[in-house]
């Protein structure tokens, strides 16, 4: 599969701590890391990727909003702001592009209040639990979505 795309991968909070946070959790990658795991395996799908991270709500709706005429689709682990956030789902109904949610951390085998997701309600589909692999699932599955428009 080659396609001509460009993908917003999103990182919420704390997401910059990669490698130092919790690694029994969230492993050893860095944030660093994962950009380049996710540029090279966009390549190899034919894809961009536009790869950010921030601690600020406000920055992450205003930068999903920025893809509606940007990017063809969003990849977006919103940390926990997944669990709090209807402004970030708001935007991304907005958006009206493909979306993938993408958790390192199975959010289901974690406290309850991970249980819940503002995200997966209008999300295509959300991979979680398969650690850094997880964001080069999203990338193919949501190359798999374009391709098929």
């Amino acid at each position: 599969m080659a396609i001509d795309a460009s993908i917003l991968v999103l990182n919420g909070p704390n997401l910059n701590m990669l490698g130092v946070r919790e690694p029994q959790i969230y492993g050893s990658m860095t944030l660093d890391d994962l950009e380049a795991a996710c540029h090279e395996r966009a390549d190899q799908l034919g894809l961009t990727v536009d790869f950010r991270q921030s601690n600020h709500e406000g920055e992450l709706v205003s930068w999903i909003q920025q893809a509606r005429t940007e990017n063809d689709g969003i990849v977006i682990n919103a940390g926990a702001y997944t669990h709090t956030s209807v402004a970030i789902m708001d935007s991304l109904i907005l958006s009206e592009l493909p979306v993938i949610e993408v958790h390192l951390s199975n959010i289901f085998k974690r406290e309850p209040v991970r249980h819940h997701s503002y995200i997966s309600p209008v999300a295509n589909g959300m991979i979680c639990g398969f650690g850094p692999h997880g964001y080069l699932l999203a990338l193919d599955a949501i190359a798999n979505i374009i391709d098929r428009d």
